[in-house]
């Protein structure tokens, strides 16, 4: 059947521009269907490069337009990834990012290589396969943190601050190949000289994101066209000014992200640059998908598997080893360690560097691809349900936990009147009206706890996820439970521990909606906050009352010193 569909679109006669209609229509009803699947986009893409190469019904791997869409999908995405780089991430989370880091992708790496070498790979494949199994997907981590509000959690953070250790050393290793022409013997002084170049590149742009950018993008910050336009001309004006030191436009695409890094537009950048990103990055994928379908891959089904099970499982091991060294909580370990049980698109984009360079072969280019479809597809699974698959795995877990950990846990042993679930932002705007020692705050972001710490305030570092945490409080004198969590599941979480525990301890709750209000108070929950409505209703009080109107300054002037005080 596949023979005989291939042999009639063969001969199907079509021009570039409706080949690439062709394309981006299948690859909209292919991404529908995954939305709907909650899957990523990503696999789509890839999909519907398989269907392209399955049935040879566009020249898509002969085709130049094609090669130059799929270099500046790189770019931009590099690009941004440059422009985003946060050099305080690493600070924030300590020496755990960078140990983390650096063990997990020499550890990994390790591994990859034994592997590949019991299966018999020749050396130089085997060193592709592994340093591709080393990076994970920040593009899906970030998402799906995003989504479960974990992103400011220690876990969230320690992620972070790892997947930025591995953003550097994809680059490096980048700047390496593009030293690297097929069939030249590249000496060791010469790529030591690239490095240099490629460091010192580097430092110029930390240098002109100081200096120059935030003075001449601050200048033209009152058009935004005018600044989507300057800063799409720098790049593509770096871009061939890099290619002059034998760099290519993707190494200049992340170069001159860096660049902007510092700016204060940078945000309104990202968002006009990232529709293109979306766009060329899907003709890349589509093309990375249509790489797949080679022949020769019949025995590829047994290390495909043992090299997915080797992300899947051994990656979140290595973390949880490197973090039960460094006295975490197995909960941390585990939540972190599960993060980066996929590999990345940089290695789908190292492994096409590979290709293109005659390091590796089409066969060795299609495992690395489907062990990246089998992970990132079974990855975003474990990372959305991670909380709940713990529970099963907590007492497997205590062999990477040490007696006394590093994570400061609170005294559990105090009962408070009011105990604050999120200290942050709307916490933060209660705590401000509350007597601080009637409180106990509860809260997940370790940035948020050393604040609370410094001012002196009752607190615990926690999370409300955790399903262990009602059990250990002291609610002997607890009167009201406040969560401003703004996520539902978390709140009816809580309603029902503390209804549990005592019936007569009142619950607050945040809903973003008037549905989740209604569902809230289904569960049995006292009081709602629904910020825009409160809001609305305490500025309606101010202007119908004739005193508080008078006195509006005065209300002005107290919320301005509560903002300036960061409190």
């Amino acid at each position: 059947m596949t023979a005989f569909l291939k042999e009639i679109f063969s001969n199907i006669d079509l021009t570039a521009y409706e080949e690439l209609a062709v394309l981006l229509v299948l690859a909209s009803i292919l991404a529908i269907i995954f939305r709907s699947l909650k899957q990523p986009l990503i696999l789509a893409y890839l999909f519907t490069g398989i269907f392209i190469g399955l049935f040879g019904f566009l020249n898509i791997k002969e085709g130049d337009l094609v090669d130059v869409f799929s270099s500046l999908g790189i770019m931009f995405l590099l690009f941004l990834v440059g422009m985003e780089m946060d050099y305080t991430a690493i600070k924030k989370t300590g020496k755990v990012s960078l140990a983390i880091g650096i063990g997990q992708v020499l550890f990994t790496a390790l591994g990859g290589f034994l592997i590949a070498q019991v299966f018999q790979f020749e050396f130089l494949h085997a060193v592709y396969i592994a340093v591709a199994l080393t990076f994970s997907s920040t593009v899906i981590i970030m998402k799906l943190l995003s989504d479960k509000g974990s992103l400011t959690s220690l876990h969230g953070r320690v992620a972070i601050g790892l997947l930025l250790v591995q953003d550097m050393v994809v680059i490096l290793i980048l700047i390496i190949l593009n030293a690297i022409e097929i069939g030249e013997d590249v000496g060791f002084f010469h790529l030591l000289n690239t490095v240099f170049v490629g460091i010192g590149l580097f430092i110029l742009m930390l240098f002109l994101g100081k200096t120059a950018f935030p003075f001449l993008f601050r200048k033209i910050s009152h058009s935004h066209e005018l600044l989507f336009l300057v800063s799409l001309a720098w790049l593509l004006f770096f871009a061939s000014v890099v290619r002059q030191f034998g760099f290519s436009i993707e190494i200049a695409g992340f170069l001159g992200g860096v660049a902007l890094a510092h700016s204060a537009e940078k945000h309104h950048i990202a968002n006009k640059i990232r529709p293109l990103r979306d766009f060329f990055i899907l003709i890349f994928f589509v093309f990375l998908g249509t790489l797949m379908v080679v022949s020769g891959v019949e025995g590829l089904l047994l290390p495909v598997v043992i090299f997915s099970l080797f992300v899947l499982i051994g990656n979140p091991l290595i973390v949880m080893i490197i973090m039960g060294f460094m006295r975490y909580k197995k909960r941390t370990g585990f939540l972190t360690g599960v993060t980066v049980a996929q590999i990345s698109e940089f290695s789908l984009i190292f492994a096409t560097l590979g290709l293109s360079l005659g390091h590796i072969t089409e066969r060795i280019f299609a495992l690395i691809v489907i062990v990246g479809v089998v992970t990132i597809t079974l990855s975003t699974y474990i990372i959305l349900y991670a909380e709940k698959i713990y529970p099963y795995f907590a007492r497997f877990l205590s062999i990477f936990e040490r007696k006394i950990t590093q994570e400061e846990g609170g005294d559990f042993g105090i009962s408070k009147p009011i105990i604050l679930i999120g200290a942050n932002r709307i916490g933060r705007g209660i705590m401000n009206y509350i007597k601080k020692e009637n409180i106990l705050a509860i809260d997940f972001d370790p940035l948020v706890v050393d604040k609370l710490k410094k001012e002196k305030i009752d607190r615990i570092f926690a999370d409300i996820k955790d399903p262990h945490l009602f059990e250990e409080l002291n609610l002997k004198k607890t009167k009201v439970v406040i969560s401003t969590s703004p996520y539902l599941e978390d709140n009816i979480s809580v309603v029902r521990r503390i209804k549990d525990i005592n019936k007569d301890i009142k619950v607050v709750t945040r809903a973003e909606n008037e549905e989740e209000a209604k569902t809230l108070y289904k569960e049995g929950v006292d009081y709602v906050l629904l910020p825009h409505f409160l809001s609305g209703k305490y500025l309606g009080e101010i202007i119908n009352s004739d005193s508080k109107l008078e006195n509006l300054a005065e209300f002005r002037k107290k919320d301005f010193q509560i903002l300036e005080n960061g409190k």
